[in-house]
């Protein structure tokens, strides 16, 4: 079998956030010194390093902030799904996520209604967390 490059392999700390994506739930860390979410999960606060930081769901709301249709990747399974979005959107809760944007009218041809600043929603592919832009946001 040929190893996946768009899932990251589990470890004991990362887990929970695999875990609960696989039941369509997405997960941020906040922290309890200084009360910001960041993402991706660590065991620390990246914003004033403390350890005390617990994870919490996330509204599954964001806005895209930066996009690029991709057209060729030869990594497995990528080169199956191409053209497909690469995005970095912004999550209700603060931080920024790199992810996919999935399910759009125009995908894969330039991004069609794609905008910064798009309202989007959290889906789930495989227990990866992707995101469609919001019905009716054009």
């Amino acid at each position: 079998m040929s190893a996946r490059y768009d899932v990251p392999e589990t470890d004991a700390f990362t887990r929970t956030y695999w875990d609960a994506a696989a039941r369509g739930r997405l997960l941020v860390r906040r922290c309890g010194a200084c009360g910001r979410a960041h993402h991706y999960p660590r065991e620390f606060c990246p914003h004033c390093w403390s350890e005390d930081v617990t994870w919490e769901e996330a509204s599954g709301r964001a806005t895209l902030y930066t996009w690029s249709v991709v057209h060729r990747n030869d990594l497995p399974p990528f080169g199956e799904r191409t053209p497909y979005v690469a995005a970095v959107v912004d999550l209700a809760e603060g931080p920024r996520m790199m992810t996919e944007i999935i399910g759009h009218e125009g995908e894969g041809e330039g991004g069609g209604e794609l905008r910064a600043g798009a309202p989007l929603a959290v889906d789930f592919r495989e227990g990866v967390p992707v995101f469609r832009v919001e019905p009716n946001s054009g």
